[in-house]
């Protein structure tokens, strides 16, 4: 069962909602931003390790191969999270809006 709130009361609710997800959505670009720029640079960290270990073949290359793996698979998935994040909120800012906009008419 919902509860029928008056019109004012929803649209100040509704727009409460807004800008904290818009917020939100702000903080959550930033942090892509510096992502992307992090995952290139381990992308190129880890495709250097791996030829260093190919022409090495020492443990050790094979270990700073095996880190640097590790820290692309994690920013990678990181990113991935960041971007689905952010694909939710977008839909929920538009939710939002059509709220909004039925509240005012």
């Amino acid at each position: 069962m919902s509860v029928q709130l008056p019109s004012g009361i929803e649209q100040r609710l509704v727009r409460h909602r807004l800008a904290r997800c818009n917020a939100t959505l702000q903080e959550l670009r930033g942090e892509l931003l510096v992502t992307r720029e992090q995952h290139a640079i381990m992308h190129d960290d880890a495709a250097e390790a791996e030829l260093r270990a190919i022409v090495a073949e020492t443990p050790s290359a094979e270990a700073e191969n095996r880190d640097s793996q590790r820290h692309y698979v994690a920013i990678a998935r990181h990113l991935a999270h960041l971007e689905a994040t952010i694909a939710l909120r977008e839909r929920e800012l538009d939710n939002l809006l059509d709220r909004l906009h039925t509240t005012e008419s």
